[in-house]
């Protein structure tokens, strides 16, 4: 199959444009439908592999570590986000549950575990095992890692509790904080340069 790398087609209307190098900030935008067509891509493959291993190490602790400490009349209690999800489940709310260990821990683990595996290979100009599938992944379970908006809904839950209670913001709430700031540089980065920057593994 021929290939055109100078050509770049809008996903949602099939139109096709001519590539054209972008400056740090700029974004090429589909003139008939207004999609992003591509972003200036500031940062290198193995600048991105460090975020992606950062985002991990971060993860896991915003996982293990207690959200918050309520106190009252000298009772104290904390909860991670699975003691939370595991509180509601037994409060007869399985649906929300569910959904919130998957939009709060599977989706964005899915997520920051292919993104690592791609950008394993990447770093030597190659394709990952499965690429197409991963990066085909990504794309689709991107929409789903809400993690940006249970910090708001945490943020505003702490300050109505504090109404009530004694509350101490634990490590698991300052390490969610800066998983949403890594989630942030994530999206701003198109995984998709990774097609022209990598090869086929041959065998």
């Amino acid at each position: 199959m021929d290939k055109a790398p100078s050509l770049i087609v809008c996903e949602h209307c099939d139109t096709v444009y001519r590539r054209q190098p972008l400056a740090r900030g700029e974004v090429a935008r589909c003139a008939v439908c207004d999609a992003v067509l591509e972003r200036h891509q500031w940062l290198g493959v193995d600048a991105q592999f460090a975020l992606v291993l950062t985002g991990l190490i971060v993860f896991v602790i915003a996982n293990v570590s207690p959200i918050v400490s309520l106190s009252l009349s000298g009772m104290t209690a904390d909860t991670t986000l699975w003691g939370a999800v595991i509180a509601m489940w037994n409060d007869g709310a399985q649906i929300v549950a569910v959904l919130t260990a998957l939009t709060l821990f599977f989706f964005p683990l899915a997520q920051i575990l292919m993104h690592g595996w791609v950008l394993w290979f990447a770093r030597s100009g190659l394709r990952a095992p499965g690429f197409r599938q991963a990066m085909s992944a990504l794309v689709r379970v991107k929409p789903w890692s809400m993690i940006e908006v249970f910090m708001l809904g945490v943020l505003v839950s702490v300050v109505k509790a504090h109404t009530y209670f004694d509350v101490v913001p634990g490590p698991g709430i300052w390490a969610f904080g800066v998983l949403t700031v890594l989630v942030t540089v994530f999206a701003s980065h198109d995984p998709r340069n990774l097609w022209d920057v990598t090869r086929e593994i041959r065998t």
